[in-house]
């Protein structure tokens, strides 16, 4: 017999869910988000500091410190934004790597990625209106 109760976690709203990511360095990681990408520093631990939580309007990064961690080819994070045009020319111009360059997805996306100077891959998404609809 199943003891799960089925629907009780339909009942329960969730809130904020935050990616962690691994970076090498904290200080070159704060470097990029929040001096190229703007979130500012809300929390930090540890000295030299091992953890940090960065913050941008809705968004919210958990960033830990791993010395071994190597980028993978896996998206990370999901970042929806509204204007994803505007956030690539600026990542373009401070020299970010984008990994796959700005498209019009038949998804009703906007999107590209990019990757942290880990290597950590960010799927960015704007909606965009579907000329069928």
């Amino acid at each position: 017999m199943d003891s799960r109760i089925p629907h009780l976690a339909h009942s329960i709203r969730f809130g904020r869910i935050a990616p962690t990511l691994s970076v090498t360095n904290i200080e070159r990681s704060l470097d990029f988000y929040v001096g190229i990408l703007g979130f500012e520093k809300a929390f930090e631990n540890g000295s030299p500091a091992g953890f940090v939580i960065v913050k941008k309007d809705d968004a919210e990064l958990h960033l830990t410190r791993a010395p071994q961690h190597r980028g993978t080819t896996q998206n990370v994070a999901h970042l929806m934004v509204a204007d994803a045009a505007a956030l690539y020319a600026h990542l373009e111009a401070n020299g970010v790597r984008i990994v796959k360059g700005i498209r019009d997805a038949d998804f009703g996306l906007r999107c590209f990625v990019f990757a942290d100077p880990d290597g950590n891959r960010i799927d960015v998404g704007e909606r965009v209106m579907n000329n069928d609809t």
